[in-house]
């Protein structure tokens, strides 16, 4: 049975399939929590409004396709793991669907072992990130120097970058003067234009305000 602290987790499933639905819910029911939802708007309202641990979501769904939603959920700092499901199977329709800020993409039909399988997979990948910050609509894991954006895209940092996001990301309103910055980040030894080299290391992989530029003083976190 998979857990979080000590609970059963909670799925979010979003298919609309009257044949294929209740099966996948039945099977799912077996390890988690699941609340399943028909319609393409309210599974949406739903994931943005309760806590779940983890999502599936069907490609093609009445009111609001899988897509639209994933790429909603993303929008709204929904950072959970989701797995789509689609007869959709080209390499174009698997790219639209990461894209868009899923997780994994399964095609139909499939064995409900695989199923469950990728569903494993993906929480462990994301209890094994450990805590993270959030920045904004971007979330941040020091621990595997990892930054996603609110689309569910990812961007691996160096150790001193992630090292410098992660000294402003855990005192949001403080500003950091170069100095401060240097002494606290970098080697000895290290040129204070060094700080400014990564701010735009950082602000190159991800969106300029990730790190504001407080004029006289040095530099604190954005608000993305």
């Amino acid at each position: 049975m998979d857990t979080t602290a000590g609970r059963r987790m909670r799925l979010l499933l979003i298919e609309d399939d009257p044949a294929l639905g209740p099966l996948i819910e039945e099977v799912l029911s077996e390890t988690y929590d699941v609340e399943r939802h028909v319609d393409g708007r309210d599974g949406l309202l739903a994931g943005l409004d309760r806590d779940f641990d983890v999502m599936v979501v069907d490609r093609r769904l009445p009111s609001v396709d899988g897509l639209g939603i994933v790429e909603a959920l993303r929008r709204g700092r929904v950072t959970v793991p989701i797995l789509l499901l689609t007869a959709l199977g080209t390499v174009a329709d698997r790219v639209d669907g990461l894209d868009a800020g899923a997780d994994d993409y399964l095609v139909k039909p499939f064995e409900f072992d695989e199923l469950l399988a990728r569903l494993r997979a993906l929480t462990r990948s994301f209890s094994a990130a450990g805590a993270w910050l959030a920045i904004g609509t971007w979330r941040f894991s020091p621990d595997d120097r990892i930054l996603t954006s609110p689309y569910g895209a990812r961007v691996v940092l160096t150790d001193r970058e992630s090292e410098l996001l992660r000294v402003l990301a855990l005192e949001p309103d403080r500003t950091f003067s170069r100095d401060h910055l240097l002494r606290v980040v970098f080697p000895a030894g290290e040129r204070p234009g060094t700080v400014d080299t990564y701010v735009h290391y950082l602000r190159r992989k991800s969106e300029r305000d990730i790190v504001l530029t407080i004029r006289n003083r040095g530099y604190r976190l954005g608000a993305l």
